[in-house]
Parts: structure tokens; C-alpha cells; sequence
């Protein structure tokens, strides 16, 4: 018998971003929050950049949901690109 309160698994594609500052980041978090390529199902993580500490989102989504979460990833990639944003790495779950 399965817990139906057991959470779906999940997978995420995490963006490490050297050098944003806290401005940069909340500009890059509100065009993220206002472009329907990261709604639901998807969600986005965020660490915002702390001294020593470089920024980090990461798009979460269900094993189901990989194709949408594929094109969110390059949506994401524009939306840096238009901030200016490098982006140090990309870890994508089942790519080694």
C-alpha cells in the first residue's frame, strides 16, 4: 500500500551565476516570476548571491514534466543573457 501523502519525486536543473549582485538577482527573480514558461507545474528555487556564496536557481519539476522544464531551461539562458548574467554551471539531472 502507498503513502498518499509520500511527495512526487522531483528533479531540478540548477544555474550557478558568478558575479550577480542582489539588484541583478531580484530583476532576473521578477522577469521569472512574470513569464508563464516557469508556471506550474514548474517552480523555481533561489538562492540569492551571499559573500563567498554565488547565486543559484534551480527549475524543480516532476520526472513528467522534463520537456517543459527543458524549454523553461533555455528561456531561462535568455532571460540571463539579457541581464548580462554568466553563467558558471548547469546540472542537469540525468546528463553526466
Amino acid at each position: 500500500m502507498t503513502d498518499s501523502r509520500t511527495p512526487a519525486p522531483v528533479q531540478g536543473i540548477a544555474f550557478t551565476l558568478g558575479g550577480v549582485d542582489e539588484l541583478t538577482f531580484a530583476q532576473i527573480l521578477r522577469d521569472l516570476t512574470r513569464d508563464p514558461a516557469f508556471a506550474r507545474p514548474l517552480a523555481v528555487q533561489a538562492q540569492e548571491p551571499r559573500p563567498g556564496q554565488e547565486a543559484r536557481l534551480t527549475l524543480v519539476f516532476a520526472p513528467a514534466e522534463r520537456t517543459r522544464a527543458v524549454a523553461a531551461m533555455q528561456r531561462l539562458k535568455t532571460v540571463l543573457l539579457r541581464h548580462g548574467v554568466q553563467v558558471d554551471s548547469v546540472r542537469v539531472p540525468g546528463q553526466g
